[in-house]
């Protein structure tokens, strides 16, 4: 079989396999919630609510019937591309609210992962390059303090420095209070205020984005810096490079248009796993800096026990993850020769 017909046929198996991820994600979600101990409409209307206003809340919230009927009307309307309507926020179908919030945590998820993936691979190369030396060792301590922190902590501490002791950047929030945000075109406030022309209004929403953007992106680079250092630490042993050293070619361009093109191969599969726990990371880093984003209004979701607002955002967030790492492997399958289908 030719390398493209191969290519085709891997494209249409992950293609195929996608549904049954999103499925098994749904499915599981759906089980959770239900398993979770206390009555949800208790919860949101308190004990002492007339029965018929419980009964409306039940239907709303998909809780009508046995396990099967409600399980049954789950997934028919998900096949509709239905996510339901919010209990909390009443009038408001999840979709409103993914479109009211997803900007925010785009903005902040493509901010970070910039970050880790500037710092991480600089270090990378940087241990990688000077091995058995200190500042191979401070790579290493670098990658698992990074790697091993968690989120929450190096948030608060962040702030307690940066914004509280040096005054250097907001507490929190997006855009400074009192003054109106960029009209939303994209729905993030970066593009939006250049699109408006107004770079006050650009400045200031970065000025908001920098601190959040580094404490996710410094935690994730640990996962960059790890893979880049240990494979480009095999590439430069390997006899292409040695070839080109003999040839009298700096060392400089030996290591940046030789080994590390070759060792960056690998970072592609990790750049997919990273945006993943970029998603994971963004509910605890978004509650941290009160970051009106998608992932802190599952926070509150889930805190008022709001069922259709959970599913529909978990069920989102899977399907991207989902589409992002069947991108990345088929990237991945097309870059590398080596990948067999």
């Amino acid at each position: 079989m030719s390398r493209s017909r191969a290519l085709q046929s891997y494209v249409l198996i992950r293609l195929l396999l996608a549904p049954l991820m999103l499925w098994t994600i749904a499915t599981v979600v759906f089980l959770l919630l239900r398993a979770t101990p206390g009555d949800p409409v208790d919860a949101i209307l308190g004990p002492r609510a007339p029965e018929a206003f419980k009964a409306e809340l039940r239907e709303q919230l998909g809780l009508a019937g046995s396990l099967p009927q409600q399980y049954s009307r789950y997934l028919f309307q998900l096949l509709q591309f239905d996510l339901g309507e919010s209990a909390t926020s009443r009038g408001q179908t999840v979709w409103n609210i993914i479109g009211d919030f997803f900007g925010a945590t785009v903005e902040l998820a493509i901010g970070s992962i910039l970050v880790a993936a500037v710092v991480g691979v600089g270090v990378g190369m940087l241990s990688a390059s000077r091995p058995n030396t200190p500042w191979d060792v401070g790579g290493r301590l670098f990658g698992i303090l990074t790697y091993s922190v968690p989120m929450f902590w190096m948030g608060m501490l962040l702030q307690l420095i940066f914004a509280v002791q040096l005054g250097w950047f907001p507490l929190g929030t997006r855009f400074p209070l009192g003054v109106p945000a960029p009209e939303s075109i994209t729905g993030l406030y970066l593009v939006d205020s250049l699109l408006a022309g107004s770079p006050q209004q650009f400045f200031a929403a970065l000025h908001h984005l920098a601190l959040p953007c580094l404490t996710l992106g410094i935690l994730l680079s640990g996962i960059f810096e790890r893979v880049v250092r240990v494979n480009l630490k095999q590439t430069l042993k390997s006899d292409y490079v040695e070839a080109a050293r003999a040839r009298g070619i700096p060392e400089g361009r030996i290591l940046v248009a030789h080994a590390l093109k070759n060792a960056l191969i690998p970072t592609i599969s990790v750049f997919g796993l990273t945006f993943a726990a970029l998603l994971g990371g963004a509910i605890l880093t978004e509650v941290t800096f009160s970051w009106p984003g998608l992932a802190s209004r599952l926070y509150e979701a889930i805190s008022a026990r709001d069922y259709p607002t959970v599913q529909g955002i978990v069920v989102f967030f899977a399907a991207i993850v989902v589409g992002v790492s069947i991108c990345i492997d088929i990237l991945n399958a097309w870059v590398d020769p080596r990948v067999r289908y």
